[in-house]
């Protein structure tokens, strides 16, 4: 296919896509020209230079395949377009100006993750974004699925059936709140307070200071910042996957509880 019909078939897509309500049939038979033409033009998995503009639009028809694929409650075909956008949000994110349609998808992946109940998938994606974590509350997208993953998990004491069950409850929050502990101390050199304070499913400042005291971190009050106690200078490597992997495994056998 060439360039020329490329971004013909691409602007007869977005005028799909864009339609209120939208073609999804029509959507689905251009994204599947689009993607042979994608292939024959070496950009649905990009190497080397190329042109900015048709890097663009290859990340454009990916995002729109990708959001289609919600719409039409394709979640396989989402998981491929999620996978093949990755070289295009991260190989060259210093190229391409920023997609307004990034983190939306990026949400849309979390959210996937959590349905599916790979919790140690979501958070070790959750570390891998492109953002800070103290900024993860301002972004709409990212900070919506965060919610719903500690919900689940904190909203659990309150569904308790009997009062009994609750003893047993916050014992196993307690173990993981320490196995998130230790997560956080993994991956992390410091900490703002306020991310410490929501991770930790803690209900004020109080309680998180005397858990940092237990643990031996380093509180900042004036930087509103908690740094993480190493143990001399030693560099050990932490499988921060198999870690958090645990940590929300105990979160699981929470559930199964109550």
């Amino acid at each position: 296919m060439a360039q020329n019909q490329l971004k013909s078939k691409y602007s007869d897509l977005k005028r799909s896509f864009e339609a209120k309500p939208s073609d999804l049939k029509k959507c689905g038979s251009l994204l599947a020209q689009l993607k042979i033409g994608l292939i024959e033009t070496g950009l649905l998995t990009p190497q080397g230079e190329l042109n900015v503009d048709d890097l663009v639009v290859a990340r454009d028809i990916l995002e729109i395949g990708a959001i289609w694929s919600i719409r039409a409650r394709d979640v396989p075909s989402f998981d491929r377009y999620f996978s093949q956008l990755q070289t295009f949000y991260t190989d060259y994110s210093s190229v391409l100006p920023p997609s307004k349609n990034e983190y939306p998808i990026r949400g849309l992946n979390l959210i996937r993750l959590l349905t599916q109940n790979r919790i140690a998938d979501f958070h070790t994606t959750l570390e891998s974004l492109p953002i800070p974590a103290d900024a993860i509350a301002d972004n709409q997208y990212i900070s919506h699925p965060v919610n719903l993953e500690q919900c689940k998990v904190w909203n659990a004491r309150e569904r308790a059936p009997v009062e009994e069950y609750k003893f047993f409850v916050d014992s196993l929050m307690g173990t993981i709140r320490n196995e998130i502990a230790s997560c956080e101390e993994a991956a992390y050199e410091s900490l703002p307070l306020k991310d410490a304070l929501t991770l930790l499913f803690f209900n004020n400042q109080s309680e998180l200071l005397t858990f940092a005291q237990q643990r031996s971190w380093q509180v900042d009050l004036s930087q509103s910042v908690i740094n993480f106690s190493k143990k001399g200078e030693e560099q050990v490597e932490i499988p921060k996957e198999k870690l958090i992997s645990a940590s929300l495994a105990y979160a699981r056998e929470l559930e199964q509880i109550v």
